[in-house]
C-alpha cells in the first residue's frame, strides 16, 4: 500500500481538484483479505488524515461465514478493518456474503450462484442508495443529508439493507403491479435484508433509523397511508432513547434501463443486530489468536515487528463497538454514551 501511495494520491488530489462541489468518497472493498481489506484500510486512514472534512461512505463486502475460506488469516484481516472502519469511515454500507448467497439461493432460486449474479446484487443496492443523489428530488439529494438522517450517533454508522421485488430477469415481459405498501412492508422482513443476524435471545434488538427510497409510480399519499399501517401493526421496533421513524425519499428509476414492477424499494436500515455479524468474527479471530496461528506472515509487516498490539488493540475496538450497539437497545444509551466519553 506503501508503494502505491504516491501514484493513487495523485490520481485521488487530481479528480479532487477538478471537482465543483467535492462532498465525499464512496470506496468499495472487502474485509476479510486478497480484495481492499489492507490496502483499503491504509486507503481510509489516509482520505481521512488529508480530507478530514469530507464523508467518507464505503459499500464493505463481508465474509461467507457458511464456507471455509481460502484466506487462512480472514479473521484478523476482518477485526483489523472493522477497527478502521469504526474509526475512519462516517458510514458504512455491509454487504453480507452469507445473506447474499441465502437470499440468490432461496429468493431467486439459483442453487449455485455464480459472482456475477451475487454481484448483481450488489450492483442494484449500490444504484438505488445512490439514485436519489443521481436524479436530485427535492430531498436526500446530497450525500450528507442521506447519511446525516441515518446516523444519529458517530461509531453507529454500520448500515444493513434489504430490496425488494427481486429478480434476474433481463427481458421485461409483463409488468407486474406491486403497492407501495407491498413494497415497505417486505423490505422489512429479515429474508429480504442482505445482512444475516441470527437471533440473539439476550436482547431485543431494535431499528435506530430507517430510510426507504421507493421508485417508480407512486402517489405521495400511497405512502403515508402505507407509513400509517406499518405503524398501526408494530411491524418495526425502534429504539427507546429517542425519536425514531421509517423516513422516506421518492427517487425516480433509470430512464434507460425497463423493470419488470411498477414500483421497487430499498431499505437503508441502521439496525443494533448489526452487532452479531461482528460477533461471530470476534469469535473466529479468537479461535486463532488464542493458538497464536497464521502470525508468522504479520510478523514480517513493520506494523508487527516488535508485538502485535495492533492486532489486540483492533480486537478491543471492535468489543467496543458491539458493546455500543447493545447498549443501545436499552433506554439508559444517552447516559451510557455520557459516561464512556467521560472514561476516555
Amino acid at each position: 500500500a506503501e508503494r502505491l501511495h504516491e501514484e493513487v494520491f495523485d490520481i485521488i488530489d487530481r479528480e479532487a481538484e477538478g471537482s465543483d462541489s467535492l462532498e465525499g468518497f464512496v470506496l468499495c472493498h472487502s474485509i476479510a483479505g486478497g480484495t481492499g481489506s489492507g490496502m483499503g484500510s491504509y486507503m481510509l486512514e489516509k482520505l481521512n488524515d488529508r480530507f478530514p472534512k469530507k464523508l467518507i461512505q464505503t459499500y464493505s463486502v463481508f465474509p461467507n461465514q457458511d464456507e471455509i475460506s481460502d484466506v487462512v488469516v480472514q479473521p484478523y484481516n476482518s477485526v483489523l478493518t472493522l477497527k478502521r472502519l469504526t474509526m475512519n469511515a462516517d458510514c458504512v454500507v455491509v454487504l453480507d456474503n452469507t445473506a447474499l448467497n441465502r437470499i440468490a439461493a432461496d429468493r431467486l432460486r439459483i442453487q449455485n450462484p455464480t459472482f456475477s449474479q451475487v454481484n448483481q446484487l450488489v450492483s442494484t443496492i449500490m444504484s438505488v442508495s445512490t439514485a436519489t443523489l443521481r436524479y436530485p428530488g427535492y430531498m436526500n439529494n446530497d450525500l450528507i443529508g442521506l447519511v446525516a438522517s441515518l446516523v444519529p450517533t458517530p461509531r453507529l454508522h454500520f448500515l444493513m439493507t434489504g430490496y425488494t421485488p427481486l429478480t434476474t430477469d433481463q427481458q421485461v415481459t409483463n409488468v407486474r403491479k406491486t403497492t407501495v405498501l407491498d413494497v415497505m412492508r417486505r423490505l422489512l422482513q429479515p429474508k429480504n435484508v442482505m445482512v444475516s443476524t441470527p437471533r440473539d435471545r439476550k436482547r431485543n434488538h431494535c431499528y435506530i433509523s430507517i430510510l426507504n427510497i421507493i421508485q417508480g409510480e407512486v402517489d405521495p399519499t400511497q405512502v403515508h397511508k402505507s407509513l400509517q399501517r406499518i405503524r398501526e401493526r408494530k411491524l418495526a421496533q425502534f429504539i427507546p432513547w429517542g425519536p425514531a421513524s421509517i423516513q422516506v425519499a421518492l427517487s425516480r428509476k433509470s430512464p434507460y434501463l425497463q423493470t419488470t414492477h411498477r414500483v421497487s424499494g430499498l431499505m437503508m436500515a441502521n439496525h443494533t443486530g448489526i452487532s452479531t455479524l461482528f460477533d461471530s468474527t470476534c469469535r473466529q479471530y479468537d479461535k486463532l489468536r488464542k493458538r497464536e496461528a497464521f502470525l508468522e506472515q504479520f510478523r514480517k509487516e513493520s506494523m508487527f515487528e516488535d508485538n502485535l498490539d495492533e492486532l489486540d488493540n483492533s480486537r478491543e475496538i471492535v468489543q467496543q463497538l458491539i458493546d455500543e450497539y447493545h447498549a443501545a437497545t436499552e433506554p439508559s444509551y444517552l447516559s451510557w454514551t455520557a459516561t464512556k466519553k467521560v472514561d476516555m
